[in-house]
């Protein structure tokens, strides 16, 4: 199976989590000190999914977001000029990365921090490149080429976009860093290497832009977010390093009226970026992305093909994880998550 992202059966998993037991905290992303809550509370804002929508088909206007060609530098470009319009200090962690193809890939992790001198943070992360070929087993037309990757990339950017802009309109005084990771989907197809892939999130976490009690107590990862009919299970790694907050997260979901999206199945164990950021940079970290039972690839049937364009994007579908994000991030910062 060509897969980007890699799967795991369960028995393999769990051999391999035997061996990382001690990177686990207690799954919350928070510490054990009791912390006195804000003075002043701030309502949840709402989730515009118009705007997010909107920020979906901006990117897409600059075409394939592959590293090394001149979408993905205007694409850079604009990314940074609009989180500097929403306040957030942004910095642009550029690195040189090894592609399995050995081709040099010059890459930009791009860092959108609110609040960058609070000690009490988390982090919300997707990745902002795309796929520079359609090799999806289904897919039989213009397989060479790169695909658009409406989904596949940005809609968790134009979510998170839209989160910055709440943050802006509504501020809290919790810290948030929202990182956009880069060469996250530049790896070799068939699973047999999982680290080709989220090469981004690997510097990242080797590389963190803050330190001590800066860290994040843990972070939530958007990766194939804005699709008709999508269905986010409980992603197995995220179980195996933050299953209080798995929990949470998708009771919360479910509470607010979004339990046809956030469903309570098990998925199986995904090498995502947010693998990398607990196995390395040790921050606990959950992935809400869409898995779908019963295809050849277990994820969308537009999934690394030329279908993945603005015809699969779903407003409501954005919504639903938008607003579930929001509610985590200002329930967490009025002392109620």
């Amino acid at each position: 199976m060509h897969l980007k992202k890699f799967i795991l059966p369960f028995a393999l998993a769990g051999l391999l989590l035997a061996g990382l037991s001690g990177c686990q905290s207690d799954g919350s992303g928070h510490s054990s000190a009791e912390e006195a809550p804000p003075e002043e509370k701030v309502a949840v804002p709402k989730f515009e999914r118009d705007s997010a929508y909107l920020f979906v088909e901006r990117q897409l206007a600059f075409g394939p977001r592959v590293p090394n060609t001149e979408a993905h530098r205007k694409c850079k470009e604009w990314l940074v000029e609009k989180f500097n319009s929403y306040g957030a200090k942004v910095i642009e962690q550029d690195f040189q990365a090894e592609a399995y193809t050995g081709e040099r890939l010059n890459a930009t992790n791009i860092i959108a921090q609110f609040n960058p001198e609070a000690t009490k943070r988390i982090v919300l992360a997707a990745h902002w490149d795309s796929r520079p070929f359609a090799d999806s087993p289904i897919n039989e037309e213009r397989k060479d080429e790169p695909i658009l990757g409406a989904d596949d990339g940005g809609s968790g950017v134009a979510v998170l976009l839209e989160v910055a802009r709440q943050l802006q309109a509504h501020p809290i005084d919790m810290g948030v860093d929202i990182v956009l990771f880069d060469a996250e989907d530049y790896g070799e197809s068939g699973g047999e290497r999982a680290e080709t892939y989220a090469l981004g999130s690997q510097y990242w976490s080797r590389n963190l832009h803050v330190s001590g009690k800066q860290r994040p107590r843990y972070g939530i990862l958007l990766d194939m977010v804005g699709a008709r009919g999508a269905r986010f299970p409980r992603e197995y790694y995220s179980m195996q390093f933050a299953p209080q907050l798995v929990r949470k997260v998708w009771t919360l979901a479910q509470n607010m009226g979004y339990g046809n999206y956030f469903v309570n199945d098990t998925g199986g164990g995904i090498t995502d970026d947010h693998y990398f950021v607990n196995t390395i940079a040790k921050i606990p970290m959950i992935d809400i992305i869409n898995r779908q039972p019963g295809t050849q690839t277990g994820f969308g049937e537009h999934w690394h093909t030329h279908d993945d364009d603005m015809d699969i994007i779903d407003p409501r579908t954005l919504r639903a994880v938008g607003q579930v994000v929001l509610a985590v991030v200002y329930r967490e910062a009025n002392g109620e998550f």
